[in-house]
């Protein structure tokens, strides 16, 4: 099953970036739709997925995963199959501290 997907996300968020490393382990192509710092700003986002929280998911047929980044990754986890080297990527991943970019 693959499907074309937007994330809302940050770069700062920490749960933005679980769900965009589960996304990599899947092997899962998508969209990266940065959203404003304050989420009174984010319109936008409410109009497509129903919430400023981030990270949310919205899929090409309009459905969305949002809420709690942990539910939102194993729910990505039981759609798709992981791809043959997501323990690397979680290897390197874990080599980085997030917050390394400045």
């Amino acid at each position: 099953m693959q499907s074309s997907l937007a994330v809302f996300q940050a770069e700062w968020c920490p749960y933005s970036r679980k769900v965009r490393q589960k996304l990599t382990e899947l092997g899962v192509s998508f969209v990266a739709m940065p959203v404003p710092a304050d989420p009174a700003d984010r319109e936008e986002m409410r109009r497509k997925v129903g919430t400023d929280e981030i990270p949310a998911v919205l899929f090409d047929d309009g459905s969305v995963l949002k809420g709690d980044a942990d539910e939102i990754v194993a729910t990505l986890g039981a759609m798709f199959n992981e791809r043959s080297d997501a323990e690397e990527h979680r290897r390197r991943a874990g080599q980085h501290p997030a917050d390394g970019v400045r």
